[in-house]
């Protein structure tokens, strides 16, 4: 008998030492690789935070041996979310500011100002988030009220869009401005001759050049706090449009000193400072940190009527929007990063700046293969304008249509919007699109990305048959605009959003089928687990 049972710890012995060790073993889980075949899989092996083999659980187990075996008992994995633009850096500022998203009301507005202040007795108050389309006046707001309230504190409050902003007479008169300074490239709102505190695009930057900037210490936390959010919702990579050098210096440090985990592809907030400071730099890469594009400013935001359109708004008489960036400057920023060999991303949301910003992009890249320029929104395009997309990848955000619906055609009318959030239009002419959020202008859940892109509906179900639901995507159209074409928008396709031999082992476990759920059912599943590298990061 002993004979028998040392030969088996022998076999056994032997059969062990064949297996090859590695970190991680994931088995018993409902796997959508999302390779090219789109192909299913049971189990994955994680060596050094990559993936080293994809297959059936008796496969992996048979011929791997891991400190951790992770059993997912049947739940579904889909690689880790890639939000192709966002504000992750504004998020975490958000955080530390008075929250004005999902005000009913102007006066719910005064209001949540005032309780924060008495909270935090700050010397200036800042903030973000109203938007007066979901209040019962739909009319931008006025000052006088807060004038009143703190006619020696001075606040800024930004819409949801970040494309305007109400500030006091306080702000105002730090700020130095009057009925009669100069500006272009947007709005001073008057009324009688009197400012109302409303600036629109280029103008807002009077006001915030004297809002104190936050500290290093506020910044490292601002991070922190965006980084947790994120990881919480299953997002592995976050495209931050718009950094400063200084941000992204102190996002590298971060990331070295493994404070900071997630991995971020940045786009420089264009200046010729910056383009000329990258220009000679180079490409920034790292497993964390990609510094690869400019992001530019074409146009203002549909939502304030500053989308640079070629024909009137339709609610507004003669009124055609703005570009915020002169067009001269805009073929400038073009030709020079066209000889350089980073992206060029461009917020354009009316149908002109669409227009103008692809002539562009047309012109500077003659001759020039795989550079992968964006348009960032590609809100709404003129429908003999969609040819243009040939050769440039529309990076879009799902939510933004079903936030808008309810008040989009007013502004442009019933031809114009048949152009707009047109995003199976836009994946037929390109072939792939990188989907995102935008937040914190929409919420940060990835979820709802999905939900918005597949169902085209409100979380109300509204509308019941969906917004224009001819441009809905289908589900894998979806999941791959979440995670492999959004790779493939940052030039990393080949290290990341499949999950495939070679690859970073970013993935995220749900509670739910994502593929097959009914599509009223895809805002109520959870991400249960969160990993970067193989590290469990939620």
């Amino acid at each position: 008998m002993k004979k028998i049972i040392l030969l088996l710890l022998l076999i056994t012995g032997i059969s062990c030492a064949k297996k090859e060790k590695v970190d991680t073993i994931v088995i018993n889980a409902n796997i959508y690789t999302v390779n090219d075949n789109f192909d299913k899989a049971e189990a994955f092996a994680i060596k050094d935070g990559k993936i080293v083999a994809v297959g059936t659980s008796l496969e992996i187990q048979d011929k791997y041996a891991a400190t951790y075996v992770n059993n997912a008992k049947g739940k579904t994995i889909v690689p880790g979310f890639i939000d192709a633009h966002c504000h992750f850096f504004g998020l975490g500022l958000q955080q530390q500011k008075v929250d004005l998203t999902d005000t009913k009301s102007f006066d719910e507005v005064v209001e949540r100002i005032v309780d924060f202040q008495k909270e935090n007795n700050v010397s200036y108050v800042t903030g973000r988030g109203w938007d007066q389309n979901d209040w019962e006046v739909k009319e931008f707001p006025t000052k006088e009220k807060l004038d009143a309230l703190f006619p020696n504190t001075p606040i800024a409050v930004t819409r949801i869009d970040g494309h305007a902003l109400l500030a006091n007479q306080a702000a105002i008169d730090l700020a130095g401005v009057t009925e009669k300074t100069p500006f272009s490239g947007g709005e001073i709102l008057q009324k009688n001759e009197k400012l109302t505190g409303i600036f629109i695009d280029a103008p807002m930057d009077l006001i915030y050049s004297k809002i104190p900037a936050p500290s290093q210490k506020e910044n490292i936390e601002a991070l922190k706090d965006a980084e947790r959010i994120c990881f919480d919702l299953g997002l592995t990579t976050v495209d931050d449009a718009g950094l400063s050098k200084e941000i992204i210096e102190l996002i590298d440090s971060l990331q070295k000193a493994g404070t900071l985990k997630m991995r971020i592809y940045a786009m420089v907030s264009a200046s010729d400072n910056n383009i000329d400071y990258f220009s000679k730099t180079g490409i920034i890469k790292t497993d964390r940190l990609n510094v690869r594009s400019f992001k530019v400013y074409a146009d203002g935001a549909l939502g304030s009527r500053g989308a640079a359109m070629k024909k009137p708004y339709s609610d507004r008489h003669n009124h055609f929007g703005a570009l915020v960036t002169p067009l001269e400057k805009l073929k400038e920023y073009a030709e020079k990063i066209a000889l350089t060999n980073f992206q060029m991303n461009t917020h354009a949301i009316g149908d002109s700046a669409n227009f103008v910003m692809l002539k562009t992009y047309k012109e500077v890249l003659k001759g020039k293969k795989d550079r992968r320029w964006r348009i960032e929104h590609a809100q709404i395009i003129d429908t003999a304008d969609f040819n243009y997309f040939e050769n440039i990848l529309p990076s879009i955000q799902p939510t933004h249509a079903t936030s808008d619906m309810y008040w989009a055609q007013d502004r442009i009318g019933t031809e114009r919007i048949k152009g707009a959030y047109a995003y199976k239009d836009l994946l037929n002419t390109y072939g792939k699109i990188a989907l995102g959020t935008d937040f914190p202008v929409e919420k940060v859940s990835p979820l709802l990305t999905f939900y918005a892109a597949v169902a085209r509906k409100d979380l109300n179900n509204f509308p019941e048959n969906g917004f224009q639901i001819e441009n809905a995507l289908t589900r894998e159209e979806t999941l791959k605009g979440m995670t492999i074409w959004a790779a493939y928008a940052n030039f990393e396709e080949n290290e990341k959003g499949s999950i495939e031999v070679g690859k970073m082992a970013d993935f995220i476990i749900l509670n739910k089928n994502i593929m097959e759920i009914d599509s009223d059912k895809i805002p109520t599943i959870n991400v249960d687990e969160t990993y970067v590298g193989g590290e469990k990061v939620k």
